[in-house]
């Protein structure tokens, strides 16, 4: 598993916050550390598409992903 950072643009509230989160607790090949307001830090496995899953799952979900490291 890698741990990736994620940068989310639109993100502006408490509401933000919980709305990203379940956007990618509903995914099982993740796992979610922390998500604070501008970012979230997930472990993703390297050898799967689950970081494009992730970043889908976050613009899905209403917001901008604006880079991952």
């Amino acid at each position: 598993m890698k741990k990736v950072k994620i940068n989310i643009e639109g993100m502006s509230c408490g509401h933000c916050v919980m709305a990203v989160k379940k956007a990618l607790n509903n995914l099982s090949e993740i796992n979610v550390e922390d998500v604070k307001i501008g970012k979230a830090v997930i472990e993703v496995d390297e050898n799967t598409d689950s970081l494009e899953k992730a970043i889908n799952a976050v613009e899905e979900a209403g917001y901008n992903v604006i880079n991952q490291k």
